[in-house]
C-alpha cells in the first residue's frame, strides 16, 4: 500500500513543480499547488482527466460554463477536451490521467481508432 498526506506535499515552484504521485498503464496519479494568481492555461491531455480540489479553491473552465471549486469538488474532462484552472487565493489539485499513457499522448504516435 502506498500513502500520501495531500495537505503536506511539496511543490516550491506551485504549478510548475508538479509531484508525480503514482503512474502505472492503468493511469497516472500527479499532485499539483496552484499558488495564489497561477493558472493552468487552457489545454487539454489524451486521457480521461480527473481533478479533485484537495485544498482552498479553483475556478474550473471548459465547454463555456465556469465554476468556482472549493475543496471537495471533483470534476471529469473527457479525452481531448479544453479546460483551464486558475486560483485567485491558491489551491492544490489532485490529477488522474486514465489510462496512461493515453493514445496520441506522445508527438507522432499514431491514435487508435475505436
Amino acid at each position: 500500500m502506498d500513502s500520501w498526506n495531500l495537505l503536506e506535499v511539496q511543490t516550491p515552484d506551485g504549478s510548475r513543480s508538479p509531484v508525480v504521485l503514482h503512474s502505472a498503464d492503468a493511469g497516472r496519479a500527479v499532485f499539483i499547488a496552484l499558488e495564489p494568481g497561477q493558472e493552468l492555461g487552457d489545454h487539454q491531455v489524451k486521457e480521461t482527466a480527473f481533478v479533485a480540489i484537495v485544498d482552498g479553491a479553483a475556478q474550473v473552465e471548459a465547454g463555456g460554463e465556469s465554476t468556482e471549486a472549493r475543496a471537495g469538488s471533483l470534476f471529469r474532462f473527457e479525452p481531448d477536451e479544453r479546460h483551464s484552472i486558475s486560483s485567485e487565493s491558491g489551491a492544490r489539485l489532485l490529477l488522474f490521467l486514465a489510462p496512461w499513457p493515453g493514445a496520441g499522448h506522445y508527438r507522432g504516435e499514431e491514435r487508435e481508432l475505436v
